[in-house]
């Protein structure tokens, strides 16, 4: 595999400019029954979710079930991955843990072929602010590749943590997944002009709207992980200015998808993995400690999703 070449200017304005032209894609990965890795199965659907034309795709990461992968396994699903976009989206791979275990994920994407990095959060321990800003030093010290900082639950950047590390040369965005957009507004006028943000929520579009009036209107998709069609339509919807339409996907679908997904922790990935097996995908299980959704869930995600694609025309 061919190792990357573009620096972080280059990566940044073309993840700019795939964020402006559609969603991005966190894509599943998928298992057997038995829990061992599918590396054709996974081809086979991030090939399907490359046709639904994503801003870019992230493999690895929160809802590709980065944290059961071994390395050998997060080897094959970045790689499958570059193959399969073969340079028509950026592909951003997901690292984490300490940074000693990031740098070494790092140097398996590095040689994989992927464009940048997510750096999920660290592992378990609470941390000051110096100390977070330093995970993404020695991080950035041992890469080349373009780093996007994701700040979820045990990290949560100040401004002037936010300026520190926007100062990094391969640091090139932060994806929030906190909602809090008092703090995320101080963090958009505290980083550099060119700096990338975007909406990482849990099923972000129902924040979507938020986001966009501090200035963050990319965001993540994990209705393109099973349904692209409703995640198009609410992409193609929400940057034309068509509230009708956002309105009624809002309440018909995301709203009822939401709640059903609060129903169990870790529903944020298993019930989008049984999703995509709703839709035909090969995906398998989930890994513990996640679990699959009961049979009185499964029958519930099958009435949402059903509405969901009828309201974009689609079928299950």
């Amino acid at each position: 595999m061919t190792t990357v070449s573009a620096g972080p200017v280059a990566v940044a304005q073309r993840l700019r400019e795939g964020m402006a032209d559609g969603v991005l894609s966190f894509p599943l990965t998928a298992f057997r029954d038995d829990g061992t890795l599918d590396p054709d199965g996974f081809r086979a659907y991030v090939a399907e979710r490359l046709a639904a034309a994503p801003g870019a795709v992230f493999p690895a990461c929160g809802t590709g079930e980065f944290f059961s992968l071994d390395e050998d396994e997060y080897r094959q699903v970045v790689t499958i991955t570059v193959e399969e976009a073969a340079g028509r989206v950026p592909v951003v791979a997901g690292t984490g843990y300490g940074w000693a275990q990031a740098v070494r994920f790092a140097r398996i994407a590095e040689d994989a072929g992927a464009d940048a990095l997510l750096v999920l959060p660290h592992y378990l321990v609470t941390a000051p602010q110096d100390g977070l800003v330093a995970q993404l030093e020695q991080i950035a010290a041992r890469t080349p590749l373009p780093l996007i900082a994701y700040q979820r639950d045990q990290v949560a950047f100040t401004a002037g943590s936010l300026r520190r590390i926007a100062a990094l040369p391969n640091v090139i965005g932060l994806k929030d997944g906190h909602s809090d957009l008092d703090r995320l507004q101080r963090l958009t006028l505290a980083a550099p002009e060119d700096f990338l943000f975007f909406n990482g929520a849990s099923t972000a579009e129902i924040q979507a709207r938020a986001y966009a009036t501090v200035g963050v209107p990319a965001y993540s998709s994990a209705v393109h992980a099973f349904a692209p069609e409703i995640a198009c339509a609410f992409f193609t919807a929400l940057s034309t200015g068509d509230h009708g339409t956002v309105d009624k996907l809002l309440r018909d679908f995301y709203v009822p998808l939401v709640e059903l997904r609060d129903r169990v922790p870790g529903y944020a990935v298993s019930l989008v993995k049984a999703a995509a097996r709703l839709r035909g995908h090969s995906v398998g299980p989930v890994r513990a400690p996640l679990t699959d959704p009961s049979p009185a869930d499964l029958a519930a995600l099958t009435a949402v999703l059903t509405v969901g694609l009828d309201l974009v025309g689609a079928a299950l």
